[in-house]
């Protein structure tokens, strides 16, 4: 009866799932960004692509922890071929370190704009060329109704744009499928070689629509993401010895 229960639970998720447009992944799609884990929070254990992803920014060095790990993301994106439109007010980024993310910089066009609301028009616009893979924007606020606008042009497009959102205090309700927070973390040397050891962050995914929020640990190796997996707990009972 327990186990009849549980069948027509998980059927109810999946005809829900489907009924708000998550469709089940194809076979190739799993496992596809190598986010472990963090891939099992979201619908159907899919990294959602053809959506909008908010990144709060609430310092110079959480946008720099943001830009590090969407760079790995947008990667994997565009192993198969495809150019990315990056659009911002201050060209901060410098290009030539998107390749230690395996982000080749000559597959991403810059839009430098003088005003924070060509932003959102660049990006609109962008979102609804299907010849691009992923569209990023660099904003101070968005509200529901602008957010509305992207999410719809990405239903028609299925182009998967990020926001790195650089005045979170202002951050309200979005239609964005996901809200994340990337904190920098020490690097972790290896076998007490000299130097500095790979990219680490502390990744929480704030809010998912019908997935899970989480909290993971992160690095980047140079090839892909590791994500550091929480060891269970041992108990000791007495008398006996741990063998």
């Amino acid at each position: 009866m327990q186990a009849t229960r549980q069948d027509t639970i998980n059927k109810l998720r999946k005809d829900i799932l489907l009924w708000e447009g998550f469709k089940p992944p194809a076979l190739d799609a799993l496992g596809s960004f190598g986010l472990g884990s963090i891939e099992g929070a979201f619908p159907n254990g899919v990294f959602p692509v053809g959506a909008i992803h908010e990144m709060l920014c609430p310092t110079p060095e959480h946008l720099a922890a943001s830009t590090g790990f969407m760079a790995g993301v947008v990667s994997a994106l565009a192993s198969k071929g495809g150019v990315c439109l990056w659009i911002s007010r201050y060209h901060r980024l410098f290009p030539p370190s998107l390749m230690f993310f395996n982000m080749p910089p000559h597959h991403i066009i810059f839009v430098d704009v003088n005003r924070e609301k060509d932003i959102l028009w660049v990006m609109e616009e962008a979102l609804k060329c299907e010849g691009l893979t992923a569209v990023i924007a660099e904003l101070q606020t968005i509200t529901f109704a602008q957010s509305r606008r992207l999410q719809l042009a990405v239903e028609r497009s299925k182009v998967t744009g990020f926001i790195l959102h650089n005045n979170p205090q202002k951050a309200g309700a979005s239609t964005c499928v996901a809200r994340w927070q990337v904190t920098s973390l020490s690097s972790e040397i290896e076998g007490g070689l000299p130097g500095i050891g790979f990219p680490r962050w502390q990744v929480e995914l704030l809010k998912v629509r019908n997935g899970k929020p989480g909290n993971w640990t992160v690095s980047w190796d140079g090839n892909g993401f590791n994500i550091a997996e929480e060891e269970p707990d041992i108990i000791q009972l007495p008398g006996r010895k741990a063998g």
